[in-house]
């Protein structure tokens, strides 16, 4: 095919072809693509060529492609996740939909691992709330919340004050300010409590927001993981140019 004097290459083809059908819905989320072997019939094209369009559409998002299975078309809606802002969940639900639910799966006051001791800088005897949530979004299982606060700072918490939202309860109820948050983004491979509580089809690994978030007054007051399904979500930043020196 040319594009004015421009001969397109086979697999760029292909790859066109296969995303105007997941655009018009000829393939629709979770469904399966062919084989290469039924592709290569299909495009009259080598297995190599076939490999390149699908790999394109695998780079871009648009399918999984799976060691030894057929590729499967993923959801290419992606929630905006802002990373430089401090933002409850129930605020950010607003931007998401209709169809969002939390649900609580642990809330007590324990006792804290070396690392969250080390994490929130507490003492040894110091205690925290555990509190650990599942984000659902149009049904499926999405967002993996684990949040640690400092119990001597949030001496009072209940399952529905976390089903219903965290930060509207330290700022509206208890009066308390919150300031600034650290966050630090990596991506991971799932653990056992991720299989458990996402929906995570054929992905190993989820982006993990890590937030250490303090009051007005610089008390770091809570650690957070929050453990994203990666295909789900886009994390959006905004940047301002700034010069170091006058003179550059």
């Amino acid at each position: 095919m040319l594009a004015g004097d421009i001969m397109i290459p086979k697999y760029l083809e292909i790859y066109n072809d296969i995303l105007q059908k997941i655009d018009n819905q000829e393939l629709k989320v979770n469904d399966k693509i062919p084989s290469e072997s039924a592709m290569m019939d299909q495009y009259q094209a080598s297995r190599d060529t076939i490999r390149k369009a699908l790999n394109l559409l695998n780079q871009n998002g648009y399918i999984l492609k799976g060691q030894g299975k057929q590729s499967i078309v993923l959801d290419v809606h992606k929630y905006r996740f802002p990373v430089s802002g401090i933002t409850s969940f129930k605020e950010l639900s607003v931007t998401l939909g209709d169809h969002i639910m939390t649900q609580v799966v642990k809330c007590r006051c324990v006792q804290p691992s070396m690392d969250v001791t080390r994490k929130l800088n507490l003492s040894p005897k110091d205690k925290v709330w555990e509190i650990v949530r599942v984000r659902h979004i149009d049904g499926e299982r999405i967002i993996l919340d684990i949040d640690y606060l400092n119990a001597s700072i949030i001496p009072f918490m209940s399952e529905e004050i976390a089903q219903n939202s965290l930060y509207e309860y330290i700022e509206s109820d208890m009066k308390l300010k919150i300031g600034f948050a650290k966050k630090e983004i990596k991506v991971t491979h799932i653990d056992r409590q991720d299989s458990s509580l996402l929906d995570l089809h054929d992905y190993n690994m989820v982006a993990v927001v890590e937030s250490y978030t303090f009051l007005d007054n610089a008390q770091l007051f809570q650690y957070t993981m929050s453990r994203h399904r990666p295909d789900k979500f886009l994390f959006v930043d905004f940047a301002r140019r700034m010069r170091l020196f006058e003179n550059e």
